[in-house]
């Protein structure tokens, strides 16, 4: 019986060592693990922000780039609208006495003024030429006169003085006209 005795002794020695359960430690414990969740999702969601952010630049910088590309010489090309003009001006002022410029010289003028025209398409730049009766559109005309004309409608074109451009679906320059007043009848 002794040996029963020293069994339950050591069982009572063990049970006094033993703690108690340490629910303050626990609770404790629980309450990090939550703070430390919190701030796990925090940086998730930074992190996710950030990468969204990252994505939009990078679309932004290559819609930039895109456009600079498209765009980026609009300047130029409005400096040549007015080289274009006068080129033709001066083909249709030789034509108009053909007896007087000397072949070669108009040969040359068209040649120069052809290739203009392909660095032109080259480069994305269309011309606007709007025909005599053609409705008048404000998106891609500028009415430089209004006069009644019979036999026309209001809002027709009577009268093309410039051509006019696009850079690939933007506006260079409005072809220039002039517009039939004649009220309706």
């Amino acid at each position: 019986m002794a040996n029963k005795e020293d069994e339950l002794q050591s069982l009572d020695e063990l049970a006094a060592e033993a703690e108690e359960p340490d629910f303050d430690a626990a609770a404790a414990s629980f309450d990090e693990i939550e703070a430390l969740r919190s701030e796990r999702d925090d940086f998730r969601d930074k992190f996710m922000r950030a990468l969204a952010d990252a994505e939009n630049t990078r679309k932004r910088a290559d819609r930039d780039r895109r456009e600079a590309e498209n765009y980026g010489g609009s300047k130029l090309a409005r400096d040549l609208l007015p080289v274009y003009d006068n080129m033709s001006r001066a083909l249709n002022a030789a034509k108009e006495g053909e007896e007087k410029v000397p072949e070669a010289l108009l040969e040359g003028v068209e040649l120069t003024m052809r290739e203009l025209i392909n660095v032109f398409k080259k480069h994305g730049i269309e011309p606007i030429e709007p025909q005599v009766g053609d409705k008048f559109d404000p998106q891609q005309h500028q009415a430089m006169f209004e006069a009644p004309l019979p036999g026309t409608q209001a809002g027709d074109i009577i009268q093309v003085a410039a051509t006019g451009f696009m850079l690939h679906d933007r506006l260079l320059r409005p072809a220039q006209v002039g517009v039939s007043s004649t009220p309706a009848s």
